[in-house]
Formats: C-alpha cells, structure tokens, sequence
C-alpha cells in the first residue's frame, strides 16, 4: 500500500533547509526508498512548510527513516526548524493516478517473460473475466495458465491508447501486436503478424489489481489467422 509522510516545520531559513534537502537527496542515492517527494509554503505564513514524502508502502519508509544518512540530516533539520517538526503518517486509501500507473505497468509487464512480472500486480484473490473463458479465472495460479497459454501461442506487446479512471476503477483502450508462433486454440502457429484492439476494466485494492474484465476484437483476431473469412 502507497504510503505518504507529512513533515509540518516552521523556519525562516529556508535556503539552509533546501541545500539540506539536496545534500540528503545526494547522500542516500541508491539507498533512498521515497518515490516523489514535494515542499510546499503556506501562503498565509511565509515559515510554514510541510514537506510529504512518498513511499511504495510503510516498510519501505521505515528502512529509508533507519539509514544513517536520514538521521544525520534530520538532526540539522531540528536546528534550523523553530521547534520540532511534526510527523504524520498516512496510508494512501485512494490515489486514482497510481491505479492508473499500475494498470499502465500491468500492461507493459504483460509483454515481458515470466508470468510473475504480471502477477506481482494482482492480489491474491484475484478474478478474472475474459470472453474467450466459459467461467470466470479465480487466483494467481489460474492467471498463470492463461498467461502460459498466452505466451505459448504469441509473442506479443501492448500499447495503451486511452485510460479513464474513477475511484478504484481503471479502463484501459489498447492494441495488441503479436506474432502467432504456437497453437492457438486448436489452430496450428501459421507466422501470420496479428493486431488486435480491446478494453480491459480493472477494480483495484490497496494498490493491486482485485478485479478485471475484457473485451476485444476475437473475431477479428481469427479473421488474421485464417480461421474466418474476411
């Protein structure tokens, strides 16, 4: 789960506490865990700052607040700060733009090999709905099958061409390109290069994938392999 730190300080050298900033920044490369980071004024007050920092989840922003590094620059914070700085930490409960990024890596990971750099972006119990399945797929051991199969009739990629989200729902427009190198439904691997256009919606939780249904052009796709006439 996506996690945010709020640091709420009051200062009047504020040049001191960005150099700060940077010097911090340039001394935890490579160890540094924080993913966006932004400082932000309060119009009303020109010394009061709060600074949020984010984290892929709250394990991560524990083992970035015990490197040695972080503690030796939050010491120099506390003096340049007219008295200590308030922590607040908070677990992301609804961030549509990193559903949306997700579901962007999902589908960039789909053309990749093994299975798992997909599965990483699903949870546990995760349910599949898919057109070409007489019944929905349930688990990550079923998403592995389907994927295998997948993967044993095409070489393929996807590009996003439009995504809308709302809540915890992400819709997805894509195109699929492919080249058909295995059995596929009972039809033998004919070389032909294929393109397919869908839409995938996705329900998400605590950042993860729950829920997905598709819908795409199979027709179309066996059209491409010869099986119907054009």
């Amino acid at each position: 789960m996506t996690f945010l730190q709020l640091i709420d300080c009051r200062t009047d050298r504020f040049d001191e506490m960005n150099r700060l900033m940077d010097r911090w920044v340039e001394q935890t490369r490579g160890k540094r865990t924080a993913t966006h980071d932004v400082i932000a004024r309060d119009r009303s007050d020109a010394s009061h700052f709060v600074e949020i920092v984010e984290f892929p989840s709250y394990d991560e922003a524990m083992r970035n607040s015990h490197l040695p590094e972080t503690g030796r620059i939050y010491e120099e914070m506390v003096a340049l700060c007219d008295g200590p700085p308030v922590f607040t930490d908070l677990d992301v409960v609804r961030d549509e733009q990193v559903n949306v990024l997700t579901a962007r890596a999902f589908f960039t990971a789909l053309g990749r090999r093994p299975p798992e750099h997909i599965i990483e972006h699903l949870t546990d119990d995760y349910v599949d709905h898919d057109p070409s399945s007489p019944r929905p797929v349930q688990g990550l051991d079923g998403m592995r099958a389907v994927l295998e199969g997948w993967y044993g009739a095409f070489d393929f990629t996807f590009r996003i061409d439009d995504q809308v989200a709302e809540g915890e729902r992400v819709c997805s427009r894509w195109t699929l390109t492919g080249h058909h190198k295995g059995e596929f439904l009972g039809i033998p691997p004919t070389g032909q290069d294929v393109r397919m256009q869908g839409m995938t919606w996705q329900r998400f939780r605590d950042g993860r994938i729950r829920e997905g249904h598709w819908i795409y052009d199979r027709a179309g796709l066996m059209e491409q392999l010869g099986v119907l006439g054009a």
